[in-house]
């Protein structure tokens, strides 16, 4: 299970051209692995997210390229952080993860939620629907993905999504764990009870224990024990040794996406942003509250492989060792 992650959220460079960006992906995952992470992860959008760039930056289809990342790694597990439902039908997403865990010797895990972002629906003509059917959606594809990947062959008439005795050969190769992502308590978190082995958070740190009882209170009424499911949260960081070589690196990103001083601030306004102790201070917050590890992502400079490594050595401080 997840206990530090490291995710690739940026294929916008300074200073890197269109055709060497993949390049600079491979370093990345690499260097996580060097340093320690147990999982890489890559973003399931084909927009880039507001607030790390513009739609019409460089975007990556994320099953691809973890495939490609598969060849260059070797013990790192590999998922999408999260995969976004709504974007494929759910027998085609099993056999992808399968797929992916043959090519990378047993590594895939399906990290997933309902899907979210209105505009690349839209632009790109993916149903997005109500927030009720991305739900129903999401729960129904469980129904299917999990059972073809523990070789099973479920059958499912639901309102959105219909199989029968639907075959997945060849099994995956591993037990690929099942991680949800998100944080809402009524819905999310009991599928996460229901389904999953992990659970990913986004938001306040002040709401981890709200959540971790939420989980909790649904395990109870599923009787599904707690300490069965592993809780991260993301967390996005902007780090460098000094405060001066983190201002540089501001600038840099800024040049190469055209963005304002204002744009600037606004990045600065949403991530967790310091030189290693700064940085260091407020992860540890988070994991006094409760959670079992991080993923972490550097939109502004994981370009930078030495940020990385600095990365993993701060957050491996505060972590509880394996075992």
């Amino acid at each position: 299970m997840t206990r530090l992650g490291y995710q690739i959220p940026n294929f916008t460079y300074p200073n890197v051209e269109p055709g060497d960006i993949y390049q600079n992906v491979v370093a990345q995952a690499k260097a996580a692995e060097a340093a320690g992470y147990d999982r890489v992860f890559v973003m399931d959008h084909f927009y880039q997210l507001p607030g790390i760039g513009a739609p019409e930056e460089p975007m990556f289809e994320c099953y691809s390229m973890l495939s490609a990342l598969a060849q260059h790694t070797e013990r790192v597990r590999l998922s999408a952080l999260v995969t976004g439902n709504t974007y494929r039908n759910p027998a085609l997403l099993a056999k992808t993860l399968t797929t992916l865990d043959h090519v990378s010797g047993g590594r895939a895990t399906l990290g997933i939620g309902c899907g979210w972002f209105e505009k690349e629906h839209v632009d790109l003509g993916f149903d997005f629907g109500t927030f009720t059917d991305r739900f129903e959606k999401l729960e129904e594809s469980l129904k299917i993905i999990i059972p073809m990947l523990r070789s099973q062959r479920p059958s499912l008439t639901g309102k959105h999504y219909a199989v029968k005795d639907a075959i997945n050969s060849p099994a995956p190769i591993s037990q690929i764990p099942i991680m949800i992502g998100g944080q809402g308590e009524k819905k999310t978190l009991r599928m996460v009870a229901q389904y999953a082995d992990e659970s990913n958070l986004v938001g306040d740190n002040a709401a981890i224990p709200r959540k971790l009882q939420a989980l909790e209170k649904h395990c109870e009424q599923l009787g599904r024990d707690r300490s069965e499911i592993t809780v991260t949260k993301l967390q996005m960081i902007a780090i460098a040794p000094t405060q001066e070589e983190l201002e540089a690196d501001f600038r840099a990103i800024a040049s190469a996406k055209g963005w304002s001083q204002a744009q600037i601030e606004g990045a600065k306004s949403v991530l967790i942003t310091g030189d290693p102790d700064s940085v260091g201070e407020i992860l540890q917050d988070a994991v006094a509250h409760g959670l079992d590890g991080l993923t972490v992502d550097l939109p502004i400079n994981g370009h930078n492989t030495e940020r990385i490594e600095l990365l993993a050595e701060v957050v491996n401080k505060i972590l509880p060792k394996n075992g």
